[in-house]
């Protein structure tokens, strides 16, 4: 059990109104935020996604969030997942969506497509996962964005493919090199994605990095832009398994716009949003 959550109910689902209208004017300054800076990297608009990094925060504040205009979430702590995801899933089906809650079919079991999809909000796991957590995470999340070893993978897939289901995952890089970091390096990644992507049960979807702790703009931007080489890389020499390999999951509040102008497709963003975290 994590400490903090012993002091705050991650399930709690009521908010204070001004509470939420602060969630939600945030939420507003960041989308605002995205899009100059797409703007000013020559990108399309609507070309980089927001996800809310939700850690420490409960199902109230995220739904703030979701009503605000963000259309993804991410979650650092298995716990977390586990304590947030019913009242998630039950507050968003009453507004006509669905949330999490299930991996996808894998390809042999199709479902007949429906004329009105309600929509869909990805629930990603963005940060470190133990192997006695897999099973708890992969019925609520679509996306595992923290897959840095060879040995999680094969965790992850041998899991996934005994309850029928595909999951989605980026594969972490570690770009800045930092001891503190989790992530592959840089180096095999690409040997890494490829073996990713033959396994039964995961959807490459692409990468995911931290950006360098330094106050250096280049050493920052360099580490983005290495990610994005690779990413390119991975899709030029066409492996099996490795087409959908698109995503470029980089960047936070602190450095989202140069995220942005190296080619990010999701930003990931918490404080800017919910403000300082409470407890770590």
């Amino acid at each position: 059990m994590v400490a903090y959550m012993e002091h705050k109910d991650l399930a709690n689902e009521t908010i204070d109104p001004e509470r939420a209208g602060q969630i939600a004017g945030n939420v507003r300054r960041v989308m605002d935020r995205i899009a100059a800076a797409e703007a000013a990297a020559g990108r399309e608009a609507g070309s980089v996604r927001l996800l809310a990094a939700t850690k420490t925060r409960d199902v109230g504040e995220i739904m703030a969030a979701l009503d605000a205009g963000v259309r993804m979430i991410g979650e650092n702590r298995p716990q977390e997942v586990v304590a947030k995801a019913p009242g998630l899933a039950r507050l968003a089906a009453e507004r006509g969506w669905t949330i999490g809650t299930q991996a996808q079919p894998t390809q042999t079991q199709t479902t007949q497509p429906t004329q009105a999809q309600p929509t869909h909000i990805p629930f990603h796991l963005i940060g470190q996962l133990q192997s006695n957590k897999i099973g708890k995470v992969l019925p609520v999340v679509d996306t595992i964005e923290s897959v840095g070893t060879l040995e999680l993978a094969e965790r992850i897939s041998r899991r996934a493919v005994a309850r029928g289901v595909t999951v989605g995952v980026l594969l972490e890089v570690n770009e800045s090199g930092e001891a503190s970091k989790s992530g592959c390096d840089p180096a095999h990644a690409v040997e890494l994605a490829q073996r990713i992507g033959a396994m039964g049960g995961l959807e490459l979807q692409g990468l995911m990095t931290i950006g360098a702790h330094v106050d250096d703009e280049a050493t920052i931007r360099a580490c983005f832009a290495h990610l994005r080489r690779t990413r390119d890389r991975i899709l030029a020499e066409g492996a099996p398994g490795t087409g959908g390999c698109v995503e470029l999951s980089m960047g936070m509040t602190h450095d989202m716009e140069l995220a942005i102008a190296e080619g990010a497709t999701i930003v990931r963003v918490g404080t800017a949003i919910f403000g300082p975290r409470a407890f770590i």
